[in-house]
């Protein structure tokens, strides 16, 4: 049985993020694990007694900022995908728990272009679709700038002549 031509097929999406994403999550474990850590290890050094107590947290700190430097960047990268047709937005995403989003153009409310500032350092931009959904808005992060701005416009576009009342 095959679907039409007019119909939100369910399958997986085509397109990858940036590489440069996995720049941006590598930084953004440096920045929180990383501080973290950094912030133990002085407490360590600086605070005697505390040493003993301390080597398990410095540990566990070490352990999971290595596998978010090592490992997540790579993961994200293998797994985010996403793309956009004139019936529906296709994300997949995530590192230990994977999320796979299909949200038909007739329940779009708003798109936008989202930019942090780790994200403008590496030219990149997240694109949000909110949706008439209870889940919530479907997020494509890892994007290029222009990527994520042509996306937007061409979503807000889409919405707009596909039918339906988003709810």
């Amino acid at each position: 049985m095959t679907n039409p031509p007019d119909t939100v097929q369910i399958r997986p999406p085509r397109l990858r993020v940036e590489r440069r994403a996995m720049a941006w999550w590598a930084l953004r474990a440096l920045l929180s694990w990383g501080l973290l850590l950094a912030a133990l290890l002085t407490a360590w050094a600086i605070w005697e007694p505390a040493r003993v107590w301390l080597l398990a947290p410095i540990v566990v700190a070490g352990v999971i900022l290595l596998a978010k430097l090592a490992i997540e960047p790579w993961w994200r990268y293998a797994v985010h995908r996403w793309e956009i047709t004139d019936l529906a937005t296709y994300a997949t995403n995530g590192w230990i728990v994977r999320e796979w989003r299909v949200a038909p153009s007739s329940r779009i409310q708003t798109v936008d272009a989202v930019r942090g500032p780790l994200e403008q350092l590496l030219g990149l931009s997240t694109l949000r679709v909110t949706t008439a959904s209870s889940y919530g808005a479907i997020s494509v992060v890892g994007l290029d700038r222009a990527a994520a701005e042509e996306a937007a416009t061409r979503l807000a576009v889409v919405a707009e002549l596909t039918e339906g009342d988003a709810t």
